[in-house]
């Protein structure tokens, strides 16, 4: 099966990451993405009682961020006491990672703080383990979608899952979301609302679907920015972003086929409960692995 990104161009051009494809690649993205999110204590307050209540209530205190990009959960974590290791295939994206260790170094929770460049793939060859696994692993921010599926049969996907679930100590949680992408391929865009991001310099999402043999393959996204940018030499600052369209009944079915049916599962909408949220943007799962 041709890689889609042969096909229907979904990312800015740039060299990927070994193993996975980078779409944060050419720097361009990773810069733009921090405009995106808007201001970040008010993005981290919508959910920081959240996932803070969730790890505290179960105990936590060693926790993957296998999906950190440019640190905004981390350091979140990092405040909040948790011993934290943080991890993105992409390199640029890890810049304000980095930078910002390094400006908070004389503080000794980010001064212990672990980062490193790793992909899903083969994550438990590359980031430190602690004995018996992490209490929690955390992949937020719509951020495993980035994977294309490109042999049709979501192999990479269920091997990434299983590495996530192999870093995860019996009785330890994974969290992990998607957009809500059953509602992207019944209406044609995304829910107007947003739990993440709330920047101001979003002009224009326009949303592009990508059909394989009939069945909804890739999901793109075009972010059209509206900013001052003399790097760009434009006020209007357009980068490109793609995921696979996972479905809550698909997604939640790859979840139990590598954490086990044992393991509980709870699906959260918008940080609510499903009957709460009949048309949220993001969903959450939350998983429990059993002893």
């Amino acid at each position: 099966m041709p890689k889609v990104d042969g096909v229907f161009r979904m990312r800015s051009q740039g060299t990927a990451s070994s193993g996975m494809q980078d779409q944060y690649a050419d720097g361009k993205a990773a810069k733009l993405w921090q405009l995106y999110i808007g201001d970040q204590k008010d993005r981290t307050e919508k959910y920081r009682n959240f996932l803070i209540s969730l790890l505290k209530r179960k105990g936590v205190k060693t926790v993957l961020d296998a999906a950190c990009g440019t640190g905004v959960d981390s350091v979140m974590l990092v405040e909040e006491g948790f011993k934290v290791v943080s991890s993105d295939a992409s390199d640029k994206m890890l810049k304000d990672c980095y930078k910002t260790r390094w400006m908070r170094r004389k503080e000794h929770m980010f001064d212990e703080w672990v980062i490193e460049e790793a992909n899903w793939l083969t994550l438990d060859q590359q980031v430190p383990v602690p004995a018996g696994g992490y209490d929690a692993l955390i992949v937020m921010g719509n951020s495993f979608a980035h994977l294309p599926d490109d042999h049709g049969d979501q192999r990479d996907q269920r091997k990434c899952i299983e590495n996530f679930s192999k870093l995860v100590k019996p009785g330890g949680i994974f969290v992990i979301d998607h957009r809500n992408y059953d509602y992207i391929l019944e209406n044609g865009h995304a829910p107007k609302k947003n739990i993440y991001y709330n920047s101001s310099h979003i002009k224009d999402i326009k949303t592009s679907i990508l059909y394989i043999n009939q069945q909804p393959n890739l999901i793109t996204l075009d972010y059209f920015m509206a900013v001052e940018d003399e790097e760009y030499g434009t006020d209007d600052t357009h980068f490109r972003l793609s995921y696979y369209p996972h479905t809550v009944r698909e997604f939640s079915s790859l979840l139990r086929s590598a954490f086990g049916h044992k393991s509980k599962h709870t699906v959260y909408a918008d940080f609510k409960s499903m009957a709460e949220e009949p048309e949220p943007s993001f969903y959450i799962h939350v998983i429990e692995k059993s002893l």
